[in-house]
């Protein structure tokens, strides 16, 4: 049975929502040029906030549009209170838009800077506390987020003018690949994600959704820190996945240890997806629902 198959009760909405995302990205360029004044303009100063997956988006954003100087961009969790600092627009991620460190957040700058809501539920609470841009259209039926993160971050791209139509492409054939693919990582007893610039936001990403859906042992790195430190866990039945281009030797250092490295030349948001497979693969193998982690809900409300 192929990974991308519906199965019932064992993360049948996970698979579904998979299978929809490179059409996703399609349309997320309509998004991003219908609600342009919306989003990030060049040269503001911009913070964007959010909690686990969300979070993940900002720290990708953020890196891409430093590196294209459009201006300075920080993330942070919503948990945490946004520094007082001259920002022209806050942006608060929230699929469920009922996250109660994002609410809290956005109360406490009491209406002292623009907000942009991004948020798969224009009728919750956070739709109040700002001008919302809904991707109410990729919404999951699954606790674990895949197609709301990586859309977003595709809308996000598109505004930042670059052309996903490649990225697309290559997602379409990640979605084709048998799952025979997969034997070399399928089992491995720990992964480590690593990414560079942009790129580490999305193996921040996958290792939370491999933790989440299958219980896994999983890390993400910045691929320069990865060097100085965690390649001592790294060994045979151990993996290593990296996000992007790899750095000088990386490929040899990590190979000395015998740890099974898994690198292409795939558009890093195509890649991600790979790993969505892998969670319903892992999922499966374990006698896992990988639409409903353990300990975990949709949203996470606070008591007050």
């Amino acid at each position: 049975m192929n990974s991308t198959d519906l199965l019932p009760g064992a993360g049948a909405h996970l698979a579904a929502e998979l299978a929809t995302q490179p059409d996703d990205w399609v349309t997320a360029r309509e998004v991003a040029q219908t609600h342009a004044g919306l989003l990030p303009q060049p040269g503001e100063r911009v913070a964007i906030i959010g909690c686990g997956s969300s979070l993940y988006v900002g720290h990708a954003v953020a890196a891409k549009r430093e590196a294209a100087g459009l201006g300075e961009t920080d993330a942070w969790p919503a948990g945490d209170s946004v520094p007082d600092r001259p920002y022209d627009r806050v942006i608060a991620i929230t699929r469920s838009g009922t996250t109660t460190e994002i609410l809290q957040a956005l109360d406490r700058l009491d209406g002292r800077v623009p907000v942009t809501v991004i948020t798969a539920d224009p009728s919750s609470p956070v739709a109040e506390r700002g001008d919302v841009i809904s991707l109410g259209y990729v919404d999951e039926q699954s606790v674990v987020q895949s197609r709301t993160m990586t859309t977003a971050v595709a809308m996000f791209r598109w505004h930042l003018g670059e052309d996903l139509t490649a990225a697309v492409d290559e997602a379409r054939e990640v979605l084709t690949l048998d799952d025979d693919w997969f034997d070399e990582v399928r089992a491995v007893e720990q992964i480590s994600f690593v990414g560079a610039g942009w790129t580490y936001g999305l193996a921040e990403e996958a290792a939370l959704k491999l933790k989440e859906s299958t219980q896994a042992w999983t890390e993400s790195w910045h691929q320069s820190e990865y060097r100085h430190g965690p390649i001592s866990i790294a060994e045979p039945g151990r993996a290593v996945w990296v996000f992007g281009p790899t750095i000088a030797n990386f490929e040899r250092d990590v190979r000395a240890t015998g740890a099974t490295l898994l690198h292409s030349d795939l558009d890093p948001l195509a890649e991600l997806l790979k790993v969505h497979r892998l969670c319903l693969l892992r999922a499966a193998d374990r006698g896992l629902d990988a639409d409903q982690p353990r300990h975990l809900t949709r949203s996470i409300i606070l008591d007050s």
